[in-house]
């Protein structure tokens, strides 16, 4: 009779996955980019053949996207993607948030208010860099928190093509204390169970966040023309 399970280890190309997928969302890897297969794998230090099969999941994730005869290539994401994709992340931390609300939220929120309050001190220094990474960290310890490894798949997923987004959204925030009030009112209607409350202020501030970044986009359209 077998008594364990077997260890299970991360494969190589799922590391190399999530080296890409973090180098796509920092923005080392551009949208538009193309990737060249000899290159990352000197690069990376890896065989062809588990670079091939990772860049591969992060094709069926819509991060890249092949072209016939051409090769492969980041995702430009339309304002339509962008729309798509804060549909997506407010369907998944609301889950998220569901799953966490039926045991007890008070522990995960006291985790989100101490990352509110790294916002906050980076926002005192006008250090946007340090509010971002505190910003997706918040976000994806609330989906953590759940357990759900389905949710958590998805949304590293969408966090990716969020961080896209981060360095347009930044510029829309004059006040940068506005978007820490917002991670604060989430993080302690969790901690205090209302979960009506939780729903309805994920779905405002990522609503707020996509008007803010489709602004962007016109007044950019505007200065063009």
């Amino acid at each position: 009779m077998q008594r364990f399970e077997p260890v299970v280890r991360e494969s190589t190309p799922s590391i190399i996955a999530d080296k890409l997928r973090a180098a796509i969302g920092l923005g080392r890897i551009p949208p538009g980019a193309q990737l060249g297969e000899a290159e990352l794998a000197k690069e990376l230090g890896v065989s062809r053949g588990p670079l091939r099969e990772a860049m591969q999941r992060l094709t069926q994730e819509g991060l890249l996207i092949s072209i016939r005869n051409r090769g492969l290539f980041v995702i430009t994401m339309t304002e339509a993607e962008v729309r798509d994709m804060y549909v997506a992340r407010t369907a998944v931390e609301r889950a998220a948030s569901e799953v966490i609300l039926q045991k007890d939220g008070k522990l995960i929120a006291a985790r989100l208010l101490e990352i509110v309050k790294a916002m906050d001190k980076a926002a005192k220094k006008g250090d946007m860099d340090a509010m971002s990474e505190a910003d997706m960290e918040y976000h994806a310890s609330l989906v953590a928190a759940a357990g759900s490894p389905r949710l958590t798949r998805m949304h590293n997923t969408l966090l990716t093509e969020t961080r896209m987004c981060l360095t347009a959204l930044e510029k829309r925030y004059p006040d940068p204390h506005a978007r820490v009030e917002e991670h604060r009112a989430i993080a302690e209607a969790l901690g205090e169970g209302r979960e009506e409350l939780v729903g309805k202020l994920l779905i405002r501030h990522m609503e707020d966040a996509l008007e803010r970044l489709t602004a962007g986009d016109t007044d950019a359209a505007e200065e063009k023309a």
